[in-house]
């Protein structure tokens, strides 16, 4: 028979106790994802919640959607908006609230129009060999079926709202108050018709209002014209003004010379020409122009003069001048006026304006200002010259139609050469610069004299909204009563009402809702009926738009004679539709109110949807539609640049959802700072993955700690030790910048720090300390039931903290600890009591994690050394010369806390060989080696190891444990 010693030791590892739990390390996202879907698919969940809160009294926030375009897939932009305001639709949930969100879709306008065009010439047919009724038909389909694909989207990326009731700009009630809500205007007499030049594009055939407009860089050719004085002093007589322009097609429509009176203005004559040059100069010696005298340099070496004197000065009052190509056509024998105007500058050019009123805001301005009314109408809505335009009818201005569509067309060079051809040119040359575009076509606009529709913004308007107030005013003072996340939001939507022009609001398109009126063909004004608006109305909500455009005129008009009234046929401008979304989305709905809350879009919508919105209710109802605006900047590659296919930098999210989870895009939506222009790409999502994974890691951690925890181990906080109580404590401080954070839409200020607490106050600090309690200390003891306590409130905030920001992981979590139970999505957010606060442990676990630092130091230089392996191994001797260090100990296990074996603390500087950290004064370490035997158990090296007969290779400590384990499981031996 062997003797004692010779026996093998028990294994111990059935007595220890090991996290348990079904939550798996690896998240496998893009699985379990649709599963939590559509569990919550089938408990309804938002409108679950939004009954709980109802029953509970909840105050009630609304978010209004901002409908997104019903064209493509969604995109990463798409995908930050929606999620910011899933963001803030679960939060609210989570504060308390009863949250209103309706997500809706915007459908009417030019680029689905450009699809269909574009399917039609696919199968080789034109839009005008299409019924207007059909046209609409296909693009009505070609919503509906994009609507669905981007719901699909939006549903994946886990966003709440009201699904099944969306709305649309398209729908028949939506289009019926869209046109109620311009009946409110026309009826308020806000509704002019004006012939002035708008930014028009010839390549989608309609005026576009300032918000569809995008400048880019463009070349365009630049001449410099001389318009003889027919009328002027002596000096002026015998001389030209010269003007320049980068739009040469603009002369034909010339009709006056706009000049400064503040701006000092010469008679210059040439002397001489540079020599040796490859062409003949248009200039020639002898020649007298009027030019500022700032910019005479500049242009006489445009046209190659060398040399040139100054005759005298002039006073451009009352000089009347020819029209340049005077000479060539009796049409512009007219004569010229010069206009003295603001707009003038001496910065470039020549110091004068060549001034079209039919193609330039300033120049309609400065025409009407001096009293004139004839606008000429030159160019056509495809962007040619009329036919009675002399020597350039039909030229193209822009091309509209096959590959050189949206190119500038022969226009420009006629111009020139019928210029050179009178001898009027004086140079020419080349421009780039910033030059507007439409933002769906990408073509260049013009701009061009049209009958539109506008909404004054500076009348004063006697009705119940306004109150004798503009509307302009009523905006203005809406924007001051609003709040704006980010504040500065505030000045930048201010600024552009501020300055922005009457709205135009008709569009010359087939797709979108109507100006439903009639327009008396003798006085030019609208009819303003009640019974007639009252049969449009109810005909557009049965049938949709279509009805204007299919019905006869006389099943709206009733006693009207149809012979006086013209019907117009204008769609409205697509911002007029969205920015009444509020009428039909907030209005005359249950569990909702007007106005929203709040209203979330890009940063881009200053001058889109947010300024629409307000103008269009403080137009009708005299204030914005909202109480806060929160916007958000644009999505960039990693970096920093605007993303394009054609760049090969985008980032599909549908291909993130389906490689790493939803739940990874909504991360990184929730740490970044949104209100600035964000970064995303392969390196940051990893980064952004990497962090999950550390997260993941520690609720895990979590869940396997609590196995099995029954709330009668509970310890009441008095009995807490001094580490439990520290982390109470910064549950405390946590609840509040997590409601803060909420609060004020600030989300990075709720994820940073609770992951930061998840990776260092319990990961490296309370889980590392506790690790050897929860696997090894009794299942009774103190230290071990209030660390699993602790615990347990740990889990009940963070699941609930971060449940808007990564709910499927927060709900899998729940799920797992409460496989029965509600859905953690239900959770209001748990109370923290304030007596949780504990100024006094926080300041002395700072001074603690001081200390402990310097051990860790020491300890892993013997690790690299090879002089020591675990931690266990070691028992340092720290000499502590700082007193408050030293007493923070007190209570304390120092060798707990430094998660060694064994460890001392001593008063004084310690050894010069001692390990010491420079940024920790006063503490040095000696990284001693522990004595005693290892504990089979614990691996703990302690002197007392086998101090228990029944136990010789155990702990006292650990010898307990496993004799009240022997015996609850039977195995005590006799």
């Amino acid at each position: 028979m062997a003797d004692d010693a010779e026996k093998p030791a028990r294994d111990y590892r059935e007595t220890v106790f090991l996290p348990e739990t079904p939550f798996p390390m690896r998240a496998g996202l893009p699985q379990k994802e649709p599963q939590i879907l559509a569990k919550w698919d089938e408990a309804d969940l938002y409108h679950a919640i939004r009954a709980e809160r109802q029953r509970a009294g909840a105050p009630l926030f609304v978010l209004h959607d901002g409908p997104p375009y019903a064209n493509g897939a969604i995109h990463i932009g798409h995908a930050l908006q929606k999620t910011l305001k899933d963001f803030v639709v679960r939060s609210r949930f989570l504060l308390g609230y009863d949250v209103d969100f309706v997500p809706g879709w915007d459908c009417h306008g030019l680029p689905i129009e450009w699809k269909i065009e574009e399917e039609l010439r696919a199968k080789g047919r034109r839009k005008d060999e299409v019924s207007k009724a059909e046209f609409r038909q296909r693009c009505r389909e070609y919503a509906a079926h994009w609507i669905e694909v981007q719901k699909a989207g939006f549903k994946r990326l886990g966003v709440l709202g009201d699904w099944e009731n969306r709305y649309a700009t398209m729908d028949y009630g939506s289009e019926a108050a869209i046109v109620a809500e311009f009946h409110k205007f026309v009826a308020s007499g806000q509704l002019y018709r004006g012939s002035k030049p708008v930014m028009w594009s010839p390549v989608e055939r309609t005026a576009l209002a300032d918000a569809e407009v995008e400048y880019h860089d463009h070349v365009s050719p630049t001449i410099w014209v001389k318009f003889p004085v027919v009328e002027g002093s002596d000096a002026a007589r015998h001389a030209s003004v010269v003007i320049w322009t980068t739009t040469p097609w603009t002369i034909p429509a010339n009709r006056a010379v706009s000049y400064n009176p503040d701006i000092a203005y010469a008679v210059y004559e040439v002397d001489t020409m540079e020599e040796g040059l490859a062409f003949e100069p248009w200039a020639k010696p002898g020649d007298r122009l009027i030019l500022a005298e700032n910019l005479a340099g500049d242009v006489m070496k445009a046209a190659k003069v060398a040399a040139f004197r100054k005759v005298e000065s002039v006073d451009c009052q009352g000089v009347v001048l020819e029209h340049p190509l005077a000479g060539l056509d009796g049409h512009y024998g007219f004569q010229v006026p010069m206009l003295a105007g603001d707009h003038v500058t001496d910065d470039a050019g020549t110091g004068f304006v060549h001034t079209a009123p039919g193609h330039g805001a300033d120049d309609y301005l400065v025409w009407l200002a001096h009293g004139h009314r004839e606008i000429p109408d030159t160019v056509d809505p495809d962007g040619a010259y009329y036919p009675h335009v002399p020597l350039f009818g039909g030229l193209k201005v822009l091309e509209t139609e096959g590959k050189k569509a949206g190119k500038f067309g022969p226009a420009n060079d006629a111009v020139i050469q019928k210029l050179i051809e009178a001898g009027r040119l004086l140079a020419r040359g080349r421009l780039e610069h910033s030059y507007p575009h439409s933002w769906r076509s990408k073509a260049p606009v013009i701009f061009r004299n049209t009958p539109q529709w506008f909404i004054r913004m500076d009348e004063p308007v006697q009705t119940e909204a306004l109150g004798g107030r503009t509307l302009r005013e009523a905006a203005l003072e809406a924007i001051e009563a609003t709040a704006f996340f980010p504040a500065q939001g505030k000045n930048r939507i201010r600024s552009m009402v501020e300055s922005r022009p009457d709205w135009l609001i008709s569009r010359q398109r087939a797709w979108g809702a109507p100006l439903a009126m009639f327009v008396d063909k003798e006085t030019g004004h609208p009819l303003h009926d009640p019974e007639v608006d009252r049969r449009i109305i109810e005909a557009i909500r049965a049938e949709g738009a279509d009805a204007w455009f299919n019905r006869p005129v006389t099943d709206f008009l009733g006693s009207h004679d149809p012979e006086r009234y013209e019907k117009v046929e204008d769609i409205l401008d697509v911002w007029f539709d969205s920015g009444s979304t509020h009428a039909f989305t907030l209005e005359n709905r249950a569990h909702t109110r007007w106005p929203a809350d709040l209203y979330l879009e890009g940063s881009d919508q200053h001058r889109g949807w947010f300024q629409s919105s307000l103008l269009e209710s403080s137009g009708t109802r005299g204030r914005a539609p909202y109480d806060a605006i929160l916007t958000h900047g644009f999505t960039m590659d990693e970096a920093g640049e605007k993303m394009s296919k054609s760049k090969g930098n985008t980032v599909d999210p549908d291909q993130v959802i389906r490689e790493s989870g939803a739940e990874i895009i909504r991360l990184w939506a929730a740490m970044i700072d949104y209100a600035d222009d964000s970064r995303i790409g392969k390196t940051i999502l990893q980064t952004t993955s990497d962090a999950y994974r550390k997260l993941r890691n520690t609720v895990r951690y979590m869940l396997g700690a609590l196995a099995d925890y029954s709330p009668d181990e509970a310890v009441e906080l008095a009995e807490m030790p001094a580490l439990e109580r520290f982390i109470l404590h910064r549950l405390w401080e946590l609840d509040a910048q997590v409601r803060q954070g909420y609060e004020t839409y600030v989300f990075q200020d709720v994820v940073r720090p609770v992951l930061d607490f998840c990776q260092n106050e319990l990961s490296a600090l309370f889980f590392d300390i506790r690790r050897d309690s929860l696997y090894c200390d009794r299942p009774d003891a103190l230290r071990r039931r209030a660390a699993r306590t602790v615990m347990e409130a740990v889990f009940e905030r963070v699941t609930a903290w971060l449940s808007p920001l990564i709910p499927f992981t927060m709900e899998e979590a729940w799920a797992t600890r409460y496989p029965e139970g509600r859905s953690n999505s239900l959770r209001v957010i748990p109370t923290t009591p304030a007596e949780w606060r504990n100024d006094a442990e926080a300041a002395r676990w700072a001074k603690v994690q001081q200390v402990t630092s310097v051990v860790t130091g020491a300890l892993e230089v013997e690790r690299r050394e090879k002089r020591m392996g675990a931690a266990l191994e070691a028992a340092p001797q720290v000499h502590v010369a700082n007193a408050d260090l030293l007493a923070a100990f007190e209570g304390l296990d120092a060798a707990e806390v430094f998660r060694t074996s064994q460890a001392t603390l001593l008063a004084g500087d310690g050894p010069a060989g001692a390990f010491r950290l420079p940024e920790v004064a006063g503490v040095s370490v000696e990284p001693l080696r522990a004595e005693g035997r290892k504990c089979a158990r614990s691996w703990k090296i302690l002197p007392e190891v086998g101090a228990d007969p029944r136990y010789p290779d155990l702990t006292l400590r650990d010898a307990d444990a496993v004799a009240a384990w022997d015996a609850a499981h039977g195995k005590v031996d006799a």
